[in-house]
């Protein structure tokens, strides 16, 4: 019979205290209680729960699995997790742009309307709608774009300081239709040498800047970005380093947005020139789309407006006369961008879209809903906003497991799995569990508030069983739990 450490009886105990199951066979092993204990926060601060995704055994761990935890941004699992149920996985948001005269060689007489989709559009998703705008027959408008109800969301940041600062402030968020994260966006895509291509937007390259490209061609659609510091650099201009691999399946894709150093010099269209009472970081909306219209090639004479009007313009033509243009969103397009870049943005647009247009209270009673049809009584688990900025979003790691487990084995898995962060690989977990058992192998949601941390997701283990897994904690020095519940998932990839 294996011998007990006498801490890891004391957390198996206290794990007893708030679960109505029998403590596992395998209680905390010494590594992982001494982990827990040198975070110097007490143990009632954890909550941890690890069992197979087949549900065919008891817990691999557990500890104060029954016990109310804030979820922060682990929250956004249960958002796009009845999402991906309620709507489907094949679900579309359809945005339009409609011309409110008939387009001649080119040139609108008149106002370009777009209104947009529930869900939002990213700013590549914008660029690459106004490429196609323009590809069908729309360069010129005489008149005014009319922005109805259009969101933008931040472009995807595998970075987690941005995501940090906006959940240490629950509500500092921009509001929905503003885009105060302008910043350098850094795209990645394949070509046919060793290395693939790294373009920044917006174009010109900003002067002062020096991209530095260590993304070898071969292996995963994986690439981030990070500024080197001056002691990296050895002094001399910025120097932006964007590593990873790429392959020619990824295609082009936007992998990060980077604020630049206050030594960087943007050089921007004049539509939109930043000064002091308006930097680059600030931007609107509307100029924004002003800049990436014009970077796209178009011209437009009256600028760009919002309104929150949701008709179509009375003077626009019916079809099919009338110049039109649609994008679409798929649910699991904004899934992946909600969980890998912790957006609150759009969680809180998916959130909304469950309601039906009718606001936030009937998108929570249609959550809370699902929720009991998974088996979760209501006291355990509880979405308010969706995004996890909200301290009324708690549960129980228990419950945050059983849907997990629930999960896996439901249409949209393979959506769901694939939106999580890849533990040292992309997302919010680049740069966390770089080297260890659950390097690659843990797919994990990350959540932070200033006093609450959380990881909860899936482990395949050394033995190839994968695990649904739950780590939250709670305490006015969160910070310091950190440590403790990565070392709770390495210690279920070597051991379970």
């Amino acid at each position: 019979m294996r011998a007990h450490h006498p801490l890891s009886l004391t957390l198996c105990a206290a794990a007893c205290l708030w679960t109505a199951q029998a403590c596992t066979a395998e209680p905390l092993p010494p590594p992982l209680a001494a982990a827990l204990r040198s975070s110097g926060l007490p143990i009632d601060s954890f909550g941890l729960y690890a069992r197979p995704v087949d549900g065919g055994a008891e817990a691999l761990a557990a500890l104060n699995s029954e016990r109310h935890f804030m979820l922060a941004s682990t929250a956004k699992l249960v958002t796009t997790l009845s999402a991906l149920d309620l709507l489907g996985p094949a679900h579309r948001w359809r945005s339009q742009a409609l011309a409110s005269a008939p387009v001649v060689n080119g040139r609108l007489a008149g106002d370009l309307v777009i209104v947009g989709g529930d869900a939002g559009l990213t700013p590549g998703q914008m660029r690459d709608w106004f490429k196609a705008m323009h590809e069908q027959g729309l360069r010129h408008v005489a008149g005014r774009i009319v922005l109805q109800h259009l969101t933008l969301l931040p472009d995807q940041d595998p970075a987690q300081a941005a995501t940090l600062a906006e959940e240490s402030a629950p509500g500092a968020t921009p509001e929905a239709r503003s885009y105060n994260r302008g910043a350098l966006v850094v795209a990645v895509g394949p070509t046919s040498g060793a290395k693939a291509a790294v373009t920044l937007q917006p174009q010109p390259q900003p002067l002062g800047v020096v991209v530095v490209n260590d993304v070898l061609m071969g292996g995963e659609c994986a690439a981030w970005a990070r500024w080197r510091s001056a002691a990296e650099s050895g002094g001399g201009p910025a120097q932006l380093w964007v590593r990873g691999r790429w392959d020619t399946r990824c295609g082009r894709q936007e992998i990060a947005y980077v604020q630049p150093p206050a030594s960087a010099r943007l050089v921007v269209p004049a539509l939109v020139a930043a000064t002091p009472s308006a930097p680059l970081l600030s931007i609107s909306t509307p100029r924004l789309v002003a800049m990436w219209w014009s970077q796209a090639g178009g011209t437009l004479r009256r600028g760009v407006v919002e309104t929150q009007r949701t008709a179509r313009p009375a003077q626009a033509a019916e079809p099919p006369r009338a110049w039109a243009s649609e994008i679409s969103t798929p649910l699991a397009e904004l899934v992946r961008e909600i969980n890998k870049t912790s957006n609150n943005v759009a969680a809180r647009q998916l959130m909304l879209s469950l309601g039906s247009g009718r606001g936030l209270v009937p998108a929570q009673q249609r959550v809370r809903e699902w929720l009991r049809g998974q088996g979760v009584a209501d006291a355990d688990l509880r979405v308010d906003t969706g995004s996890g900025q909200s301290r009324a979003e708690h549960g129980t790691p228990r419950s945050l497991v059983q849907l997990l487990q629930n999960a896996w084995r439901r249409p949209g898995a393979q959506a769901f799995v694939d939106s999580l962060p890849i533990a040292g690989v992309d997302g919010t977990l680049t740069h966390r569990m770089q080297a260890g058992s659950a390097t690659g192998h843990a797919y994990l949601k990350t959540g932070t508030l200033h006093d609450a941390r959380a990881l909860a997701g899936y482990v395949r283990a050394r033995s190839g069983k994968v695990y649904a897994v739950a780590a939250l904690a709670n305490h006015a020095d969160a910070a310091r739990a950190t440590p403790a519940l990565g070392a709770f998932i390495e210690w279920v990839a070597r051991n379970g």
